[in-house]
């Protein structure tokens, strides 16, 4: 069940996507670059820590290790650039989901985080904990999208999967 339904928050993750970067895209890129009261300052600056975060916890699980850019890195200052990336990056979720082993969730990761700290966490958590992570930024820029012009899009998981 719970590989089930990882793989149904890998789908739920690029089609929420899809919404919201097709919002943004409607945005000019002074509006999606302005400096608002939100943890990394911008639509666009959240839309790359997402892609930040991403990338740290695939490499993890894949069982590397990557370079910390910190949090706040902006990855891609070009918004379309940024889009086509996040279209890949998403492919990559879904197919690591659908990977996914049971073997794999009931093990533990050591990993250093980007304080510097060592930690080991048990694997089901940190997977929930990837696509926890996502849907809190998400939400970040769906509230940033109401100080805009632009209707944020709908974002509940029973709406965006709803067949």
């Amino acid at each position: 069940m719970l590989l089930q339904h990882f793989q149904m928050l890998a789908r739920y993750n690029t089609l929420a996507n899809r919404r919201v970067y097709e919002s943004c895209s409607q945005l000019t890129d002074a509006e999606r670059k302005r400096i608002r009261p939100a943890f990394f300052k911008s639509i666009h600056g959240t839309l790359n820590h997402i892609m930040v975060g991403d990338r740290i916890w695939l490499t993890r699980f894949e069982g590397g290790e990557i370079p910390s850019t910190g949090l706040d890195a902006i990855l891609y200052e070009d918004f379309d650039e940024l889009r086509e990336v996040r279209i890949a990056e998403d492919q990559r979720i879904e197919a690591f989901a659908s990977g996914l082993a049971e073997e794999f969730l009931a093990s533990t990761i050591t990993y250093r985080n980007n304080a510097g700290n060592i930690h080991s966490d048990p694997v089901n958590l940190l997977v929930a904990h990837f696509f926890n992570h996502q849907t809190h930024h998400r939400g970040q820029i769906h509230e940033m999208l109401t100080q805009t012009e632009i209707a944020p899009p709908v974002l509940d998981m029973h709406r965006v999967l709803r067949p």
